[in-house]
């Protein structure tokens, strides 16, 4: 199934995030608790592709598991970080040879161990020429993007970043992604910028859950704010992680309820690959 008809049926779509295993674990450690995450009924489960496209076998193996063994629809991450044209052909004709219809395209991050990587060396520069070469090839997949609420860390004005964002749109996106937030008002403001540039499809809210204080790196990473009472809760419980964890727990729990009052498309969850945590969150926030 195509995601996007999942978007136009129903509201809000409610999914999750997962990724996969360093290369010297096994699968299975992924597939025990894709049985647990199956028990909480997500509209959807996406896979990571790992920085410069380290994990894409194994993107596609826990792909085509969640599709055709657990029975959840499924996307596929697809950076073209890395990769020739003919390399990110052979993958997404990989991703249709098992069943799945779903891609979210992304430019990516280079690989960890280049910081110094040159991303005009690339077969494509950016995600909306990936995508533009996607639906060249296949109309009848379902494409999605990322959005950054607060503008892409490498573009200094939101103006600008919402000027790329809909050149990425126009070039045959069916729905977005945010990256994570956590001050609703970020998200309902997007909206607004979306709508007056004239980005129609469909905007799910990227949540990542504070599991621990691992979260202030990745935030310097993406650009994300923290709010103030966020920065205090840090604070309080940096040597305490269990109560950091419930504070987390509640904290999304909060903002997701929020969301789904005031008519987000849809509630993607950052997971982490606990699904015990994640059940908590949807309990609390009403799911």
């Amino acid at each position: 199934m195509k995601l996007i008809d999942l978007f136009n049926d129903k509201k809000p779509i409610v999914s999750f995030e997962i990724f996969p295993p360093k290369l010297d674990t096994p699968l299975d450690t992924i597939f025990d608790a894709l049985e647990k995450f199956k028990a909480l009924g997500p509209d959807y489960i996406s896979v990571t592709y790992g920085a410069g496209g380290s994990q894409k076998d194994r993107t596609i193996e826990i792909s085509s598991n969640i599709k055709n063994t657990y029975n959840i629809e499924s996307m596929a991450h697809l950076t073209c970080v890395g990769h020739t044209i003919e390399e990110i052909d052979f993958i997404v004709d990989s991703l249709i040879e098992n069943n799945i219809k779903n891609i979210l395209a992304l430019r990516g991050d280079p690989p960890a161990d280049q910081p110094d990587f040159d991303f005009s060396k690339n077969s494509f520069k950016y995600a909306s020429e990936l995508i533009s070469h996607i639906r060249s090839r296949h109309n009848d997949l379902c494409i999605a993007a990322a959005a950054y609420l607060e503008g892409h860390p490498e573009c200094s004005k939101i103006k600008d970043d919402m000027i790329n964002l809909k050149h990425k749109t126009d070039a045959g996106v069916d729905f977005l992604v945010t990256q994570l937030f956590f001050d609703n008002r970020l998200y309902y403001e997007f909206q607004e910028r979306a709508a007056t540039i004239g980005i129609k499809c469909p905007i799910a809210a990227g949540i990542m859950p504070i599991f621990s204080s691992r979260i202030k790196a990745m935030t310097a990473k993406s650009g994300c704010s923290i709010p103030a009472k966020l920065v205090m809760m840090l604070d309080k419980y940096q040597d305490n992680p269990d109560d950091l964890l419930k504070a987390g727990i509640e904290y999304a729990s909060i903002q997701i309820r929020d969301l789904i009052d005031n008519g987000a498309d849809g509630i993607h969850l950052y997971t982490m690959n606990r699904p015990k945590s994640s059940s908590e969150i949807l309990k609390n926030a009403g799911l």
